[in-house]
């Protein structure tokens, strides 16, 4: 999946594949995360918010499965 890369503390870059829904997320410790389930307009707002990592924590970390990849 292709990434973009965002300017934020904790996160390095994020996609997102629309036809499966899955978001993905590389932090700054490398680690790639899949949330599964995701719906394009939170795709939308991640990108678009003022912290994607404040953002992160409230709309998707613990409320999409996720698998570390």
């Amino acid at each position: 999946m292709e990434r973009t890369a965002v300017h934020s503390s904790s996160i390095v870059s994020i996609g997102y594949d629309s036809v499966s829904s899955v978001l993905e997320v590389e932090f700054t410790g490398r680690e790639v995360y899949q949330y599964t389930g995701v719906p394009a307009t939170l795709y939308d707002g991640i990108m678009k918010a003022e912290s994607h990592g404040k953002y992160l924590n409230a709309f998707i970390k613990g409320k999409y499965q996720y698998r570390e990849i």
